[in-house]
């Protein structure tokens, strides 16, 4: 049980922990509430997992946004505390759609392509810099590359940690990154005081709710679902988005349902007996635990890397979302002109009135959708 914990946690934190990173740059967060906001997502994590598993005696394992970390790695112009309080209203948003039908119905109304066209707009620009970095320090991230293609036939949730590891090697041992400190020092949470200010809450806000109700929280309580449990979602969304609304204040991008490891969490390899398959959900709080509390040493570490070693890191680890937001953009053919219109004004980084491209994406998928279902 505690092997599985462990795999999930390590997956999760390896494969985005530099899309995290990358976002906490993107809003000007300084070092130490970057470190803050580390130590609060993955303690936000730990204590809803193991709250939520003890209270409904099922494995409801999280994570936080990573689609929702390139949403917020893909603005500009905005400050940490005007960031702060677009995460502040996802969170509340969140917790809303859990106490509230209505709600909910409004979002489900969305069409799947515009969402998935939505998300794929905001993935490709940083899957396209991979392509950069191959090209600009090709003795590192081809390898690292050539492992991800090996490793994910066999195990994708592996494959970005495998390329994580041999990226690491190769810049240490290649000279090219000088060694990190060793810093022992406990991470000290940073309280910041959220600016609420009209663009970027339609800016950053609403798409970063949007991406993480439609790419992380449904496919997440699909998850359970396939694996014979049946999720208690009001409770998951007003417990993930009261946490998640605490944390931001602390510097902390949202957390939700996870997908990917919570299958980890969920086989019968994890127990025999199901009933007590939610003690994983304890383990797991704990590993989170810990690698919050590492937090500060794990900064230092991949402060050294080389740019396009981080760059290739980021890309690898949204391959996988970039497929999945395809899929759903492109999967109703009477969306697909419409989706295709979100995701090159949502990719294109337009900024307009002071609000970023994921809401004019959104924007004009829905006219273009609306002005197709009015010809027909």
């Amino acid at each position: 049980m505690f092997s599985a914990a462990l795999v999930a946690a390590l997956v999760g934190y390896g494969a985005s922990i530099a899309l995290v990173l990358s976002a906490a740059a993107a809003v000007g967060a300084s070092p130490a509430q970057t470190a803050s906001w580390l130590v609060a997502v993955c303690f936000a994590k730990a204590i809803g997992t193991a709250l939520l598993s003890s209270w409904h005696r099922m494995p409801m394992v999280l994570a936080w946004s990573t689609p929702g970390a390139a949403v917020i790695a893909a603005t500009s112009g905005i400050t940490f505390p005007e960031a702060v309080g677009a995460f502040v209203v996802t969170g509340i948003l969140l917790a809303l759609t859990g106490a509230l039908r209505p709600l909910g119905q409004v979002i489900a109304r969305i069409p799947e392509g515009i969402a998935g066209g939505m998300l794929a707009g905001v993935l490709l620009p940083f899957c396209l810099k991979g392509a950069l970095a191959a090209q600009d320090l090709p003795g590192i991230v081809l390898p690292m590359v050539a492992v991800f293609a090996l490793v994910r036939p066999w195990n994708p949730a592996l494959a970005v940690l495998a390329a994580f590891g041999l990226g690491l090697a190769l810049a240490f041992g290649a000279g090219a990154a000088p060694p990190p400190g060793l810093s022992l020092a406990l991470p000290v949470p940073v309280l910041v005081t959220p600016q609420f200010r009209l663009p970027v809450l339609i800016g950053l806000a609403l798409p970063l709710y949007l991406v993480t109700m439609a790419s992380q929280n449904l496919p997440g309580f699909a998850t359970m679902r396939a694996a014979g449990y049946e999720p208690p979602v009001a409770s998951a969304l007003m417990v993930t988005g009261g946490l998640s609304t605490i944390s931001a204040i602390f510097g902390a991008h949202p957390i939700n349902m996870a997908a990917i490891t919570a299958a980890i969490c969920l086989g019968d390899d994890v127990h025999p007996d199901r009933t007590q398959r939610w003690k994983v959900g304890l383990a797991y709080g704990a590993v989170w635990m810990g690698l919050g509390l590492a937090g500060p040493f794990v900064l230092e570490v991949l402060a050294v890397l080389p740019r396009d070693v981080m760059a290739a890191l980021v890309a690898l680890a949204l391959v996988g979302p970039l497929i999945g937001a395809l899929t759903v953009a492109y999967g109703a053919p009477p969306q697909r002109f419409a989706a295709t219109i979100t995701l090159v004004v949502t990719a294109s980084g337009v900024v307009a009135l002071g609000i970023g491209a994921a809401f004019w994406g959104l924007v004009a998928g829905l006219v273009v959708f609306g002005l197709d279902r009015l010809q027909r």
